[in-house]
């Protein structure tokens, strides 16, 4: 199973559960505790050096750990003067950031992935 990484300028969709070049049989389906450093580790490098949106279509469950991951993209985001923000959140996961308080913060409901034609790069799903 394939997805896609796409730019537009200085920004990437990226789907959560893809790494570009590695492939593995898993599908990220929750961002939990023992899965989050995994996404950091992908992310950070990327959210500081242009904006991102984060593709959470395939997340059936987060728990704290995965919501502290969220906000730590975030804020290294702001910080580099980029954007963080979640797009095609499941329902349950829209509703837990919602419960905490981040869907102002951390959901775009502008957002459209058909709306970035910029160049996109296949990557195999991990």
């Amino acid at each position: 199973m394939t997805g896609t990484i796409s730019n537009l300028k200085d920004t990437a969709i990226f789907p959560a559960g893809e790494r570009a070049g590695v492939t593995e049989s898993t599908d990220l389906t929750e961002l939990v505790r023992g899965q989050e450093q995994d996404l950091l580790d992908r992310l950070t490098p990327l959210v500081r050096l242009q904006s991102v949106f984060l593709d959470l279509s395939r997340v059936q469950r987060i728990d704290a750990a995965g919501i502290a991951a969220l906000i730590s993209l975030h804020a290294n985001a702001y910080e580099a003067g980029h954007s963080f923000t979640v797009v095609n959140p499941t329902p349950h996961v829209a509703e837990i950031l919602s419960l905490v308080g981040l869907e102002r913060i951390l959901l775009s409901r502008n957002a459209d992935r058909k709306l970035y034609s910029g160049p996109c790069f296949e990557c195999p799903a991990a």
